[in-house]
């Protein structure tokens, strides 16, 4: 079924043949050629697979629903871009629906881009509308700085920068110098039953954070179900019984492949708030580097806030890691009555 029009369709371009569809299960291989071949065009280091959308798009969580959420764009029966949306509740108090749109390079400055973030700023209004708050309702997006033409058009529809984040590499893990453990801690794997309550520990590690993300039991399971979720690469510190921190690592095969590369990602680096300020986040961090490497990569990526209360970007500055790429928080306040 076609959605329904809206008033943004003023700003529907006159392509013949161009359709707007909901998502369908069966839609993620085209999404991930999509993606790809965006971040291939502006030079953004990010590439995904088929069963990666797959896992994060059909399973349904408080904030999100794609078979709701996420409509498609097809010309002449090709998809050739896509807009999601997801809600969550803010670390820094806000209800912030979180917008994402895509377009295949070739069919940009075609009106189409424009046309979907005001279809995607209607649904937020109307999510919104099903689910009031009595938190500030804001549109949120996300952009690295390479993707100039995205940057320009947000900024346009009054989108402001609110957060700045830095993608981070190391570019080499020769000569890894493992520090020592903190007194009474100790790295021990970590087990099937045990899962649950290391997700917990990077959670509520995370709670002071700026912006805040889904927490779940449904995005728990997401999170297990990554084609790249592999727990033997974790390096967990443990407190006797309890979980002091962790780096929750990971090697994405596909993507390493797809740019000549071998590179592990430290897609977690947390500690609890009772361990910190005692070197427990460097050791980790320096073992994390040495799995990696032991696992046959030669560099290693993080993202991080690049205003970060607890100073990790020195922290990573320490150990080796230097600045790739900046990324942005855009935020503009909902407009209920567009």
């Amino acid at each position: 079924m076609t959605p329904t029009a809206t008033t943004a369709d003023a700003f529907r371009p006159d392509i013949p043949g161009l359709v707007l569809r909901p998502y369908r299960p069966g839609d993620a291989a085209a999404l991930s050629g999509l993606f790809n071949a965006e971040n291939e065009a502006d030079g953004v280091p990010w590439r995904s697979t088929a069963a990666e959308i797959a896992n994060w798009f059909e399973r349904p969580t408080p904030g999100f629903d794609a078979t709701r959420d996420v409509l498609v764009v097809e010309l002449d029966s090709r998809i050739i871009g896509e807009f999601d949306l997801n809600w969550v509740d803010t670390t820094d108090g806000f209800r912030e629906f979180r917008i994402g749109c895509s377009l295949l390079p070739e069919h940009r400055r075609r009106g189409i881009g424009r046309w979907l973030l005001r279809r995607n700023e209607e649904h937020a209004a109307a999510r919104l509308a099903e689910q009031p708050t009595d938190r500030p309702a804001v549109l949120g997006t996300w952009c690295p700085e390479p993707r100039v033409g995205k940057v320009a058009l947000i900024e346009q529809e009054g989108y402001a920068p609110a957060r700045y984040f830095f993608e981070m590499e190391c570019p080499t893990l020769d000569g890894i110098v493992l520090p020592p453990m903190p007194d009474g801690l100790e790295v021990r794997p970590v087990t099937s039953d045990q899962l649950r309550r290391l997700w917990d520990a990077d959670v509520e590690a995370f709670a002071d954070h700026w912006g805040g993300f889904d927490a779940s039991d449904a995005r728990f399971d997401t999170w297990q179900g990554d084609p790249k979720f592999d727990p033997s690469l974790f390096v967990v510190a443990w407190d006797g019984d309890e979980i002091a921190g962790g780096v929750i690592n990971e090697i994405n095969e596909a993507e390493n492949a797809a740019l000549g590369r071998l590179q592990g990602w430290l897609a977690s680096v947390f500690v609890r708030r009772q361990w910190r300020r005692r070197g427990l986040a460097r050791a980790l961090v320096m073992r994390s580097l040495a799995v990696l490497r032991d696992r046959g990569m030669t560099s290693a990526g993080l993202g991080v806030d690049a205003d970060n209360a607890n100073e990790a970007l020195r922290l990573y500055t320490d150990c080796g890691f230097e600045t790739a790429m900046r990324s942005t928080a855009y935020r503009k306040p909902m407009a209920l009555d567009r």
